[in-house]
């Protein structure tokens, strides 16, 4: 039973982790895009399968092949996640004054998810080194490790997609026709995408 425990943890370890600033920090203004539920629920979905698909790979090449010589680079994972934070804000922004005389703004036809899932690849590159090291201090033998690692990508989904539901509420088609109250709120999440991505560059780096 208490080898077994950690296996059961790990979906609400992974559900909590999906609620770190930086994650929400960033799903926030990826969903400023977003004017329906369901778009935003996807990006989070989409966001936590990058996420876990980079957890996994990791796991696999530390656990598995027994390749410790990353553990030295976490610290410049956390600066690339900074790095892409401060680039999200500023993207969003440009998309913002390019697109606002146009309908695409708020109504993406084609609903692509691909930023979602990028941005949650780079994510699971912070976060993979304290997990994976959690993991072996806790489960022993690779197989349960990389199950603790998948049950944690699977939390971490549902995590994000409630998150990113959340914080795409003030973004419907309500509140969004009120176009001051949209470019102030679409302001404040990408002012605060690059605050705190300056702020965890300088965090790893200095």
């Amino acid at each position: 039973m208490e080898a077994s425990f950690p296996l059961l943890f790990a979906a609400v370890v992974g559900f909590s982790h999906a609620f770190e600033a930086d994650h929400l920090v960033a799903v926030s203004n990826i969903v400023t895009k977003r004017d329906r539920l369901a778009l935003a629920i996807r990006d989070g979905i989409y966001w936590g399968l990058g996420h876990t698909s980079t957890i996994i790979l990791i796991g696999l090449i530390i656990i598995v092949a027994k390749a410790e010589f990353l553990d030295g680079y976490f610290r410049y994972f956390e600066a690339t996640v900074g790095l892409m934070l401060v680039v999200l804000g500023v993207y969003r922004l440009y998309q913002y004054y390019k697109n606002r005389n146009t309908t695409e703004e708020l109504y993406d036809k084609e609903h692509h998810h691909h930023l979602a899932y990028g941005i949650g690849l780079v994510h699971g590159l912070a976060g993979s080194g304290a997990m994976i090291l959690l993991v072996m201090s806790e489960i022993r033998g690779s197989l349960d490790s990389m199950l603790y690692l998948l049950i944690f990508g699977v939390g971490s989904i549902v995590g994000m997609l409630i998150a990113a539901g959340i914080f795409s509420l003030p973004f419907s088609k309500k509140i969004t026709a009120n176009e001051r109250l949209q470019l102030g709120l679409i302001l404040v999440s990408s002012l605060v995408c690059v605050g705190y991505g300056i702020h965890v560059m300088i965090e790893n780096l200095a």
